[in-house]
């Protein structure tokens, strides 16, 4: 029998992001990352450093679960998958408490042998959920998604990211998003007045904080 607690909306957020706090997998500097795209952030988050705290990723799992069956439907899926790297153990845990089958997906097909870029199986037609630790603007989720097709913890910073995914025919669930991490923050008083500023003004315009700070 699957047992899922359900926490409301805002709880879930603000708990998520005092667990993230609590662990130092959040970090923000008034000096930017220049994070893989070539942006500037003042703001990132190693959520890898989740699968070495038992208690935490575990409630964490428990939130997302809940999260998602109370926006999709408690039958809305058949598969879970979990996109290379930093997705494959949170869609191994999603799968275990869904009662499903797990897939993962590579960022490209490996070369040799079957060439494959999806390891496990599924059947045209299945309906998968694709777990993953955050969302920028969605697009490696959208590449992820269309090998899956091919086949047979979010910002909300950038503002276009869910209309951009609707449009692929996706729905994007998360639990927390940076400003939820970041009012717990503040109310931590977790870092200096100057850098909460910082990160404030990044949320608020991510582009242009960006090409402010010596990034794209």
């Amino acid at each position: 029998m699957i047992s899922i607690a359900h926490p409301d909306r805002q709880h879930i957020a603000r708990s998520a992001a005092r667990m993230l706090l609590e662990i130092n997998a959040v970090h923000f500097r008034a000096e930017p990352f220049i994070l893989t795209s070539g942006a500037a952030s003042p703001v990132y988050i190693d959520c890898r450093k989740l699968i070495s705290f038992p208690r935490i990723r575990s409630t964490l799992m428990d939130y997302g679960v809940s999260t998602v069956m109370d926006h999709a439907g408690f039958e809305a899926f058949d598969g879970v998958a979990g996109g290379e790297t930093a997705g494959i153990p949170f869609a191994a845990w999603f799968a275990e408490r869904m009662a499903l089958p797990m897939q993962y997906v590579r960022k490209k097909p490996k070369g040799f042998g079957r060439d494959a870029q999806i390891e496990g199986t599924f059947e045209d037609g299945d309906r998968i959920l694709l777990v993953e630790d955050l969302a920028t603007d969605g697009g490696s989720k959208i590449a992820f998604v269309d090998a899956i097709r091919k086949a047979g913890f979010f910002y909300d910073n950038y503002k276009d990211t869910q209309e951009i995914m609707a449009d692929n025919g996706l729905t994007l669930h998360y639990l927390t998003t940076w400003r939820d991490v970041l009012a717990e923050a503040t109310e931590q008083g977790r870092f200096d007045k100057s850098t909460l500023g910082a990160v404030g003004d990044y949320l608020d315009a991510p582009k242009q904080w960006s090409q402010a700070n010596g990034g794209k």
